[in-house]
């Protein structure tokens, strides 16, 4: 495998946890944002990693390679959980009921999401310095050195 390759999947791995890791942020940073409606709100936003394709997973490992390569695939959709409604009749943004929505984000689950991203993000950064320190390694051996 080229040295080059392991520094490209490297680098698609850390594009897709960095993007894992402001989703969750953006779903924290709207935790307390309110709406007059169920529906009108801040829906929370997931990163889902699409899996590689059967074609790819069974011709071998130089086509897993060339997948990483192109980078992961994913796609950003809506949680699709109910907004959290709490009475509270005197808000500017109540309905006719006295009810305000808030966005259904776990603060937990997103917090556990963020630690995991970042923790594959490093992850991702040692393996790039393990092949930088290696091929630089090489190069020195085939120098005399």
């Amino acid at each position: 495998m080229d040295i080059q390759a392991s520094f490209a999947i490297s680098a698609a791995g850390m594009d897709l946890e960095r993007l894992r890791y402001e989703i969750s942020a953006a779903n924290l940073a709207n935790a307390n944002t309110v709406s007059g409606s169920a529906r009108g709100g801040f829906q929370p936003l997931r990163v889902t990693a699409l899996a590689a394709s059967q074609a790819a997973a069974g011709a071998g490992f130089d086509a897993l390679v060339r997948q990483g390569l192109s980078g992961p695939a994913y796609q950003i959709e809506p949680v699709g959980a109910e907004a959290r409604a709490v009475q509270d009749p005197g808000h500017p943004m109540a309905d006719a009921a006295g009810k305000v929505y808030f966005p259904a984000v776990d603060n937990a689950a997103e917090m556990m999401v963020m630690m995991s991203a970042s923790r594959a993000y490093e992850a991702n950064v040692a393996a790039l310095n393990t092949g930088r320190t290696m091929a630089l390694r090489a190069l020195d051996i085939g120098n005399g050195g």
